[in-house]
C-alpha cells in the first residue's frame, strides 16, 4: 500500500526534473562553440580560411551561390578569377557546373563607387552552345554578393556591352542580382 502512494510522488518529481526549465519570456541563446557543420558533402580540394566569397556556379539550369573559405578577403580580382576557374572537384561532384566556358573567355574588373565595371574578351569560337544568360548572370550574382559591390556593367573594347538579363532582353546598363533573380536558386 506504501508504495502505491509514493508511485504518483515518484511521477510527479521525475516529470518536474526532466532539466529543461521554463522561461516567462524569450531569451537569446548562444550558438554552440566550434565550427558549424553542413550536410552539404565536404570539399577536400577546397581550401579552408578565414574569410569567405561567394561564387555562383550552375545547376540545372539555375545559378546557385556557393560559399567558399579562403584564406583572406578576396579582391574583386580574386573572385572574377576563381568564378572563371570553374567549379572545385567537390562542387562538380555535387552537380555544379559553370556557363562560363565558350561566352566569356577572359575579364577583368574594377569597381568605383559601388559599381563593377567588367571587361570581357570576344569570346572564342568553341563546339557547343553556351548559355549567355546564365554566364552574364553568374558574374553578376557573384560580384553583387561582396560588400562593395550593388551594379555591374560590362564593356568590349572600350564600349558598353548589352547582355541578357533573365528575361531575355539585351541590357547595356548597369544590372543586379534582381535581373537574374528568376534564376537563382538556393539548391
Amino acid at each position: 500500500m506504501r508504495h502505491r502512494r509514493l508511485a504518483p510522488l515518484a511521477l510527479a518529481v521525475l516529470l518536474t526534473g526532466c532539466g529543461i526549465p521554463t522561461d516567462d519570456t524569450p531569451r537569446t541563446v548562444p550558438p554552440p562553440r566550434g565550427p558549424l557543420s553542413s550536410a552539404a558533402p565536404a570539399d577536400t580540394t577546397a581550401p579552408a580560411g578565414s574569410a569567405t566569397e561567394t561564387l555562383c556556379l550552375v545547376r540545372d539550369n539555375h545559378i546557385v551561390p556557393v560559399v567558399r573559405r579562403v584564406d583572406s578577403a578576396p579582391t574583386i580580382a580574386d573572385q572574377l578569377r576563381h568564378l572563371l576557374a570553374g567549379p572545385s572537384g567537390g562542387e562538380r561532384g555535387s552537380d555544379l557546373t559553370s556557363a562560363l566556358p565558350g561566352a566569356v573567355n577572359a575579364a577583368r574588373a574594377t569597381v568605383t563607387g559601388t559599381q563593377a565595371l567588367v571587361t570581357v574578351d570576344e569570346p572564342a569560337e568553341v563546339g557547343g552552345r553556351s548559355d549567355e544568360v546564365l554566364a552574364f548572370g553568374q558574374i553578376v550574382c557573384t560580384l553583387t554578393s561582396r560588400e562593395d559591390v550593388s551594379t555591374v556593367a560590362f564593356l568590349r573594347d572600350g564600349k558598353a556591352l548589352g547582355v541578357p538579363r533573365a528575361d531575355g532582353s539585351l541590357s547595356s546598363r548597369p544590372l543586379t542580382r534582381g535581373d537574374y533573380a528568376p534564376l537563382i536558386s538556393d539548391r
